[in-house]
């Protein structure tokens, strides 16, 4: 593993599939030019709106942005994660899907959402993602990279569900992605805490891409992509606009906190 730049990119996906290709490219052409050999894309990258406009334009969501990611990879030769798309998998059902590409265009590792946000929240907003997607089945993958770490993937819901981290570092993972569309009313209070909890606790980089902003009358995001240290330190933070959070990833620092907190060598259960 080396020292090199990530960047988390955040995001105001639409019900617009070609719109948001076109801004995620303007927004990896950003980070490459500023020097990030590491990219990570939000959840709902590609589009973001009703479920049933997701399903009807599934297929070509899924096909437009594996085809976008891979494109984009080799284009500026970099590594870049889609944090989340839909992928079909039975009839009115999908997978929500993350997938990492290598600058060569091939796939590295493919990721389906397990935790499903069922959620009724108190600004009167209710979310059944379950409805529409089906949960994954299996823990994580970790891509094991000689140049950028061992590499665990996630998706926003997930990091409520600390065991998952866990598991990924049990298997070795080193950087974390979470890429999220967190609402705007949890992520005021949860989104913060709970990166740097996982980051903390797992002394793990955290490399966590946003949606920020409104997406419908109804659907608004947090915002606040950002790269979070094995200390918990926020290195970065993309705050409320579309933009990027790049920051140096540092085996060296990586291994001092865990030399300093050895607290995965401490676990008893």
């Amino acid at each position: 593993m080396k020292s090199y730049l990530a960047a988390a990119v955040q995001m105001n996906s639409l019900p617009d599939l070609q719109k948001n290709l076109a801004q995620a490219e303007e927004l990896i052409d950003l980070a490459v030019r500023r020097g990030a050999e590491l990219i990570g894309l939000p959840e709902n990258f590609s589009f973001l709106g009703d479920e049933e406009a997701k399903l009807a334009q599934a297929e070509s969501i899924a096909v437009e942005s594996e085809k976008f990611l891979k494109m984009m990879a080799q284009r500026f030769q970099v590594t870049i994660l889609g944090g989340g798309y839909p992928v079909p998998v039975e009839q009115g059902k999908v997978y929500n899907t993350a997938l990492l590409v290598a600058p060569n265009g091939q796939e590295l590792a493919r990721y389906e959402k397990v935790h499903l946000f069922d959620v009724n929240l108190p600004d009167g907003n209710t979310y059944r993602e379950s409805a529409t997607v089906v949960a994954g089945s299996r823990v994580p993958p970790i891509h094991p990279s000689k140049e950028l770490g061992s590499i665990g993937l996630s998706v926003c819901y997930d990091v409520r569900f600390p065991e998952l981290y866990r598991q990924m570092t049990q298997m070795g993972a080193e950087v974390l992605f979470v890429p999220a569309a967190f609402t705007a009313h949890t992520g005021k209070d949860h989104w913060q805490v709970l990166l740097q909890a996982r980051a903390i606790e797992n002394t793990c980089y955290v490399i966590a891409p946003a949606q920020t902003g409104r997406h419908n009358s109804l659907r608004q995001s947090h915002g606040h992509a950002m790269i979070i240290d094995p200390w918990g330190v926020i290195l970065a933070d993309a705050g409320e606009m579309p933009g990027v959070a790049i920051a140096e990833i540092v085996p060296g620092r990586l291994e001092q906190v865990r030399r300093q907190m050895p607290s995965l060598q401490h676990r008893v259960f």
